[in-house]
């Protein structure tokens, strides 16, 4: 500027710090949901389309299923019911079996447990997360682990022994695989070949079963406690 504009703009103009208007501007849509109740959300993030209960509805859809695909690899068999339930309550509200305000209770508490990332009914034991993604996980993944008799088209499929295992059998084996993951673990490890069979090599001593090594093993490392 002309040294006379710089002289004006001095005197005569004062800026002061930007403030925030709202204290909820850094949160996510999903935190201010479980934070301020579905109803100050949609008045405090969605104003202009408040109007348009579809438009609402997709929006806070659209937020909870990237929270799911963001966190499932933490803890896939969690987050793959939470979709089952975002999907049915979705095509619910596509149906109209379900008023507007039963769609907004059942979708935020939803959002509610994607955002918490967690069940309210697991065992007390389960006192971190990779406990709880173990334990969650382990009953598909000993599930899916099959044996295989015969050959070519004779061969057939069996459930393994341990199909369908108790709950307090999952809840010891997870609680024994998070202790020996945290004995064994180097430092630094993952993208590292030989440290991480380490890993997959202590697994095997509890799970003697490659192919549920492998799965297990793509539980821990998603978990940054491990």
């Amino acid at each position: 500027y002309e040294a006379d504009m710089r002289h004006l703009i001095d005197t005569y103009i004062e800026a002061e710090e930007p403030r925030k208007i709202s204290p909820f501007d850094d949160m996510s849509l999903l935190q201010l949901i479980v934070k301020s109740g579905i109803a100050d959300a949609i008045n405090e993030r969605l104003s202009n389309i408040a109007g348009n209960r579809a438009a609402v509805a997709e929006t806070i859809e659209n937020n909870v299923r990237s929270k799911i695909i963001e966190e499932k690899l933490n803890d896939p068999a969690y987050f793959e019911k939470m979709s089952e339930l975002l999907d049915e309550v979705i095509e619910a509200r596509k149906q109209g079996a379900i008023e507007y305000k039963e769609y907004l209770k059942r979708v935020a508490e939803i959002a509610a447990k994607v955002e918490k990332g967690q069940s309210e009914d697991g065992p007390p034991q389960l006192d971190s997360p990779g406990k709880r993604a173990l334990y969650n996980n382990l009953p598909a993944i000993l599930a899916q682990s099959i044996n295989i008799t015969g050959a070519g088209n004779e061969a057939t499929r069996e459930k393994p022994p341990n199909y369908d295992e108790p709950k307090d059998r999952i809840l010891e084996l997870a609680l024994k695989i998070d202790a020996k993951v945290k004995q064994v673990r180097p430092s630094a490890w993952r993208g590292v070949q030989a440290r991480e069979r380490v890993i997959k090599a202590a697994l095997y001593e509890l799970l003697k079963d490659i192919d549920q090594v492998e799965r297990v093993f793509s539980i821990v490392k998603a978990q940054k406690e491990y």
